[in-house]
């Protein structure tokens, strides 16, 4: 429930954001009026979201013994890729995206295009949609259906929320901030993702094992309580994993954290030398 509330919650509020720039500029010019080709781009990328989630769902549900260990196993593993490169493009696009969603409002009302207003909703939002419905299928195998629908649903009530109470204030969130903040749990919640689709092609006998078990601490916390379901869920705790699943976890953690502090500094180091 908790992994799934934690990505609605960062996806939505990422879309809220956005389709905020946007709304933000027609009601700095004055041309409110033009705001319902946005929501009608709004509207048709979450349906379109919310047919993917589904299809990936009955995908899923098709599935039985070692065919299912597949497809969670590989979904995991895709999840963990498309989170990576997520975080990774923010930290690249977080400095402009800003002045270019800005600028392109502009030329659309400029033109007097409704259907590229349209289309400036329809991919910011539909973006984070597939993204949402990608890691909800992921994170929906370390709980039961009812929590991840209610910790996505929960997720996104407060990310509209804080989204519309940020748009009535006038107050501008800087986005490069908040995705910088963000990042550190999302590389521990990728890394859990690695680890997890390791896990279930061990399962399925298509990866080795290496060592069943290096350590086994579930008589300290176990993995099926209620701690450690949360932790299995958010960051991907197993009680007693095995060697490969702690080398791609701790292997994944450090590239990727390293990697992203380098790419900010050298960002940083650009921005001034400017």
């Amino acid at each position: 429930m908790i992994a799934a509330l934690w990505i609605t919650l960062r996806e939505g509020l990422e879309a809220a954001l956005l389709v905020g720039i946007v709304l933000g500029v027609l009601r700095k010019l004055g041309r409110m009026e033009r705001s319902r080709p946005v929501w009608a781009g709004v509207g048709a990328a979450v349906a379109v979201s919310a047919v993917a989630g589904l299809a990936l769902n009955a995908l899923g549900v098709a599935f039985e013994g070692r065919g299912e260990e597949i497809f969670e196993g590989v979904a995991m593993l895709l999840a963990a890729g498309v989170l990576t490169w997520m975080i990774f493009w923010m930290q690249r696009q977080g400095r402009q995206i800003q002045a270019e969603l800005e600028l392109d409002v502009r030329r659309a009302v400029d033109t007097g295009s409704a259907w590229a207003l349209f289309g400036l909703a329809f991919a910011a939002v539909l973006r984070e949609g597939i993204e949402t419905a990608l890691f909800l299928t992921a994170a929906a195998f370390s709980a039961t259906p009812a929590q991840t629908l209610l910790g996505g649903a929960l997720g996104l009530v407060i990310a509209v929320a804080l989204g519309w109470l940020m748009f009535a204030a006038g107050k501008r969130l800087d986005v490069r901030a908040f995705f910088r903040v963000t990042s550190v749990l999302l590389i521990l919640f990728a890394a859990g993702l690695l680890a997890q689709g390791v896990h279930e092609l061990q399962e399925a006998a298509l990866v080795p094992t290496l060592v069943e078990h290096v350590w086994d601490v579930n008589f300290i916390l176990d993995e099926n309580g209620t701690v450690g379901m949360f932790l299995k869920a958010l960051f991907g705790y197993n009680g007693n994993p095995s060697l490969l699943e702690v080398i791609s976890y701790m292997s994944y953690f450090v590239v990727v954290y390293l990697a992203t502090r380098l790419s900010g500094s050298r960002q940083v180091a650009s921005a001034t030398s400017v």
